[in-house]
Parts: structure tokens; sequence; C-alpha cells
């Protein structure tokens, strides 16, 4: 009995030993598991933090390279620099035009990316810590971005209307018989038509009659490429106050010309990063193509020693520096945000020296090669029409949506060439939206850090606003407004930001401090370096670029179109377009001030105000700065 009972003890008790096991293992396993959600919480709390400030970075080793030459190599440098160039002394051209380089351009875009790749930081954010009272700046170039953005994507849409165009057989802008042609439309083809069966071609119709022919007039010939483009494409107006419909075709290009944008920039630079490998290496093929076909034709060799045949003379006239300055700084494109956001990108470390002198340096091959092939088709062209080279040349829209496909229309295989042509406009146009783009969407993001978890939408609404504010380029009186914002948008405003940009880096941030800041990304320097950019940055730039603002201001005339003379009211609204970005710098330097506590004297408070503030900082040091590999992958 006794037994029983204590074999009955000795199970209660293991059981209670069980029980007590249990009862820790599950307290414990409870702690454990509170612990463990206390610390999922916190993970879940500095994941969201990483998301806050990541703001994303390139991804492979050339991403940034090819970005900035696709940035600064573009739509100028083949519809703009031939022209300046033949009418400013040929050959003689590339002097003035190597030594703006070297004094204008390339500071400037050195100090850019230096500056943005030390901060990690895009042109809104970086200039509010630099200099508060100067902050302005940084909102000053998303403007310009801004205002460009608007337009530039318009020429895109050109440029896909004309691509999708050229497919047609035969093109549709050969010959006067259409509905859109006028009677001052005039084609070579159909008068020697006319003329081998003894007529007279006079305003689309040939004439047998032989007493007619003493009452004809001389009358304005216009190709049927310009009648195509302005009364078919654009459907002019007679004037900026005629607005009338929206083109449903062009509405349609535009809004395929915005979803490319839009597709090519929804991830950031990790996407637009790949897609320049392409749209910046293709155009240099097609203009080789272009070149080696143009040699081919009869006239070529005219054409480009036209181009080519220098005037030592030109040298010394003040016109030929002054659009050497203007071209090599619209070129390159400093004070626009575009060179800030691409750097702000970029590793610590990266050699933006380099990379300037790189860009700066295709920059003005690219320009001059593109010369020879556009001159030897000009050459071709004028020898076709028997006439004078320079009867035929033009530059912008003019040369791309009427030189151009008048010339393909006389070329064996004219589909293939003017799709080609218009394709390689296509990717020499994008890499600049890309970069006008980013410049925007980074000065949103980098202002309000908590929308980068949701950057797909806001480069979605980016591209949505972009749209609408680009429908008014597509009315009846959208070319117009085009010629009006392209004068004014980036021209008085970009270059006294350039000019107040280089004041705060080099004297009042200090060259010697900021030359520091590239030596620590960069490593040492030699004593000439430092000495010669020194001197550039003080003096030489910031003189040149007040040249270039004199220059602008003594050649000035109101903007025009054509024959068109835009009434008053347009002139006066140009220029506060122009000026507006500037203004905000102005306003918003007030604003800072007024709201500084006034507890020191008035010379104290501006000279605190322009000194950075505690979170100006390098990037490495920063949340912002991720390290990489060397094959480009996130560490």
């Amino acid at each position: 009995m006794n037994d029983v009972r204590s074999t009955s003890r000795m199970e209660n008790r293991l059981k209670n030993q069980k029980l007590r096991r249990v009862s820790a293992l599950t307290g414990a396993w409870l702690d454990s598991s509170a612990t463990q959600q206390r610390r999922d919480a916190c993970t879940v709390e500095e994941d969201e933090d990483e998301v806050l400030t990541k703001r994303g970075s390139w991804t492979g080793r050339f991403d940034f390279l090819l970005s900035l030459l696709g940035y600064s190599v573009g739509l100028g440098n083949v519809w703009r620099f031939p022209y300046l160039c033949y009418n400013n002394g040929g050959g003689a051209f590339l002097i003035p035009f190597t030594i703006m380089l070297v004094i204008a351009g390339l500071p400037l875009m050195f100090m850019e990316l230096s500056l943005a790749q030390y901060a990690g930081l895009g042109p809104a954010v970086l200039f509010k810590r630099l200099s508060p009272l100067l902050q302005g700046l940084g909102l000053g170039m998303v403007l310009i971005a801004g205002m460009v953005m608007l337009y530039y994507n318009v020429i895109i849409a050109w440029t896909l209307y004309y691509m999708v165009a050229s497919f047609e057989e035969p093109l549709p802008w050969k010959g006067c018989d259409h509905s859109w042609s006028s009677k001052f439309c005039f084609s070579y083809e159909e008068e020697n038509k006319c003329v081998s069966n003894n007529g007279t071609y006079y305003m689309r119709i040939c004439y047998r009659n032989s007493s007619l022919i003493t009452n004809f007039t001389k009358m304005q010939r216009k190709p049927p490429a310009e009648e195509f483009f302005k009364n078919y494409v654009l459907q002019l107006s007679s004037g900026i106050e005629h607005t009338g419909n929206i083109s449903v075709t062009l509405a349609l290009s535009l809004l395929a010309a915005w979803l490319i944008v839009f597709l090519c920039l929804c991830r950031g630079v990790k996407s637009s990063g790949k897609v320049v490998y392409f749209t910046a290496l293709f155009p240099y093929v097609v203009l080789v193509m272009l070149f080696i076909r143009g040699l081919t034709l009869p006239g070529a060799y005219n054409g480009i020693m036209y181009y080519l045949e220098p005037e030592w003379e030109k040298l010394k006239s003040a016109q030929i520096w002054g659009d050497a300055a203007v071209q090599i700084f619209f070129a390159l494109s400093p004070a626009w945000g575009g060179l800030l956001t691409l750097a702000s990108y970029n590793k610590f470390n990266n050699n933006c020296y380099r990379d300037a002198i790189i860009v700066a340096i295709s920059n003005i091959l690219t320009s001059f090669f593109a010369g020879f092939v556009i001159f030897s088709i000009l050459g071709f062209l004028a020898h076709e029409l028997e006439t004078e080279v320079e009867s035929v040349i033009d530059q912008g829209a003019g040369l791309a949506f009427v030189v151009f496909p008048e010339m393909v229309g006389k070329l064996q295989m004219p589909m293939f060439w003017s799709v080609l042509f218009f394709f390689m406009l296509l990717t020499l146009g994008l890499d600049s939206q890309f970069a006008l783009m980013e410049t925007v969407v980074t000065g949103i993001l980098d202002t309000f850090p908590a929308w980068r978890r949701r950057k797909m939408r806001v480069v979605f609404c980016v591209a949505v606003v972009g749209y609408i504010g680009g429908l008014g380029f597509i009315t009846k009186s959208g070319m117009y407004w085009f010629q009006l914002i392209d004068k004014y948008a980036a021209n008085w405003s970009v270059l006294l930001i350039a000019i107040t940009e280089c004041i705060l880096v080099a004297w009042i941030y200090g060259s010697g401090r900021f030359i520091a800041n590239i030596e620590e990304m960069i490593g040492k320097r030699s004593k000439c370096f430092i000495y010669f950019w020194t001197v550039i940055w003080k003096f030489v730039t910031p003189i040149t670029l007040l040249f270039i603002l004199c220059f602008n201001w003594i050649q000035y005339k109101p903007v025009s179109y054509g024959k068109y003379a835009y009434p008053e009211w347009a002139d006066i609204m140009g220029w506060l377009i122009g000026l507006s970005p500037m203004i905000a710098v102005i306003v918003i330097a007030f604003y800072t001030f007024w709201s500084d506590k006034p507890r020191n004297s008035f010379a104290q408070r501006i000279q605190n105000l322009l000194k950075p503030t505690s979170d100006w900082k390098a990037a490495k040091s920063s949340l912002y700065h991720f390290e990489y590999d060397d094959n480009g992958i996130e560490i």
C-alpha cells in the first residue's frame, strides 16, 4: 500500500516538474516573441527611414558618363552649330569656340559636377544647405528645366510624327499636288516635267500658251517640305492670338513622346542609366552613315568647302566671339540644373574632372563632325536645285523639318534615310529630355523625401502635367508660342544664375575650400591645378559670363517667326517668362532674410545666411551615400 502511495507521489512530482518546464518554456517563448516583434517593428521603422532617405544611384560604371554625354550632345550640335560655323568665318570659328570652351563651358561644368557629387544632392536642396540666402538658385534651375521640358518634348513629338510618316510611299511631303499646298508651292520635279513638254511652270500650273508668259511676275517659291510642315503638320494660323484647335495627330504624337519618357524614367536613374547606352551612342552611328552617304553625292565637296573655308578677318569681330560663347554655354547647359542632378547620383570618389573633360571634348568634336555631315548634304541639295549653298542653309527646326526632308526626297531609298535621320533626332532629343525631366523630379523628391516611396507616381504626375502643358504648343498658334518660349525661357536668367553661382562658390564659399572638397573626392592635385582653377573660377569665368550677358543684351531683337512680328503683349510675356527664375531667386532671398531672427546687425545676418548650414557635408558621411563594388553592384 505504501509502495502504491509513494509511486503516486512520484508521478505527481514528475507531472508538476513537466508543467513547470512547459510553463517556463512557454513564458520564454512569449518573451522572445514579444522581443522579436519589437525588433521587427524597429526593422520596419529602419527600412522606412532607409526608403525615405535613399535617392538611388547609377548602377553601372558608364551610366553617368553616357547620360552626361547624351545631355550635353543634343539637337543644337546638329542643327545650330554648323550654321554658326558657316556664318562666322567657317573653320576660323573653331578658334573662339575652343577658347570659350576652356574659359567658360568647361569650368562651369566641372564646378557643378564637383559640387553635386560632393553633397550628393540635387539643386533644390543643395543651395539651401550651401547658402540659405541664395537657396532660390536651386528653385530657379528647376523652373528653367521645367519650362524647357514642356516645349522640348514637342520637338520629340514632331520627330515621332515625321518618323512614322517616313514609312509612306512616296514621302508625304513630296510634290505640290496636295490639298495643303498653296499657290506658292514650287516643285522642281514638276517644273522639269513641264519644261520637257515645252511649257512654263507657274504657281503649280503648267502653261503652254506662250502669249501668257510675258504677263508672269516673279513670285515667292516655297518648297513642298516647308508647305507640309507649316500647312499640314502645324496647321499654322496667322498669328499667336489665333489659337485654333489642338491637332489630334500631334496630340497623339506628344502622348507617345511623354509615354516613352515616363517608361524610361519610371525607376529613376536605374532605368534611364541603361537606356542611354543606346540613345547616347546611336546618333554617332547614324552621323557616320550619313557622312559616308553624303560624300558620294554630287555637290558635297562644294558644301563642305562652304563650311570649312576660313575667314580670318572675322576673328576681329565681336560677333564671332559672342556667338561662340553663347553656343558653348548652351551646348554644355550649365545652370539648367541637369548637370547638378546627374552628378548627385555619383559615387563619392568618382573622377568628375575626367568626365567633364571627356564630355567637353566630345561635344566640340561632335559639333564639328556634324558640320561635315550637314554641309555635304546641303551641297548636294544646292547642286540639285542649281543654286548656291547659302540659299538652302537653315538652322533649328527649319533644317530638321524642312531642308532635310526636302533633300531625302531626292535620294535613292528616301524612306530609309528619312527614318534613319528622324530616329537619330529622336535619340538626340530624348537624352536631353531625360535630364530635364530628372531635374524636375529630383527637385520634388529632394524637397519632399517621404515621396520617394512613391517615386513612380511622382514621375507619372510630372509627365501628365508636362503633357497638359505641352498641348498649347500643338494648337494652330503653337509654333508662335514655341518660338517665344524657346527665345526667353533659357536665356538671361540662365546667365544671371550662372554668374551668381560662380560668385557663390569661388568667392563666398571660397575657391580654396571648394578645391579641398574636390581633392577629398578625387585625390590630391598639383599646385598648377589649384592655381589654374582658382584664377578661372574667381576671375576668368565670371567676366566671360558677364560678356555673354552683355552681348545678348546688345544684340537683342524682339522675337519673330519668319516675317511675322509678335505683338507687344507677347514680347512682354516673354520677358516675364525669361526673368521669372531670377525673380524667384530674389524673392526667396528677401523672404529668407526677413524670416531670420534679428539678433544681429544687418551685415551680420547677411553674412550668416551666406554661409553653409550645419547640414552641409560630404556625401560619404551622409545617409544619401552608398558604396559599390567594382561591378557597380551596391554593397
